[in-house]
């Protein structure tokens, strides 16, 4: 992951297929910062796996999602220890 992140970005989220037909449904975020923290917090561990970050035209997926929640650069106060 590359240290040059910008967590103020626009994010898109596109959740795995397995939940899709559940409430899981595509959205976009002001920030990626808030993407990443309604997939960590928001969602259970499992929703990882499948889902997509989009953030300025490169994708996250599963523990790259994770890293960016648990990096020193992530901005916003967490409710998870990382």
């Amino acid at each position: 992951m590359s240290a040059r992140f910008d967590y103020n970005c626009p994010a898109e989220l596109f959740p795995s297929r397995r939940y899709a037909k559940s409430l899981a449904r595509y959205r976009r975020f002001p920030s990626a910062a808030e993407a990443v923290r309604y997939i960590i917090e928001d969602q259970p561990e499992s929703w990882l796996v499948g889902s997509t970050l989009d953030v300025d035209g490169a994708r996250y997926e599963g523990k790259a999602i994770r890293a960016l929640y648990d990096s020193e650069t992530y901005p916003l106060e967490r409710k998870i220890a990382a």
